[in-house]
Formats: structure tokens, sequence, C-alpha cells
């Protein structure tokens, strides 16, 4: 993982881009979001505050959901 960034660069991220990379963006509250390079980024709704720092992150691997359970049989 590379070193947080201040936002205000988040319009250079292009030239961070790397395959199997995103970037994890962090707001003031904390949250977190996994993303590629858009700029302008389009913020969760969720979002009280803005984004704070950025960085650099392995792509997180693929997981599996658990299967959807059968129908309940009708009596």
């Amino acid at each position: 993982m590379s070193d947080w960034i201040a936002f205000d660069l988040w319009n250079e991220c292009a030239r961070m881009e790397r395959p199997g990379y995103v970037f994890e963006v962090k707001n003031e509250e904390g949250q977190s979001l996994f993303t590629g390079c858009t700029v302008p980024l389009r913020l969760p709704a969720d979002w009280k505050s803005p984004p704070m720092v950025f960085r650099l992150i392995e792509e997180p691997k693929p997981r599996h959901s658990t299967p959807i359970p059968a129908p309940l049989q009708k009596p």
C-alpha cells in the first residue's frame, strides 16, 4: 500500500493507476470507498463530509456470496 495523499491531488490519479490496484478514498468521518480513477469522483449518497485523503491499494480479491435459500414449500 502507498502513503495517504491529500485529496487536492486527486486530479493526478490517472498517472498513479496500475493494473490490479484501486484507490481507497477516505473522508473526515473515516468512511472508505474503493474506486478507479474517475474525475470528478462520484461520492456515495451517505457521505456527509468530503473526501480528505486517498491511496493506491491492491485490488481486493472477489468474494463468493452465500447461496440463496430455496423457497419454502407451501402446505
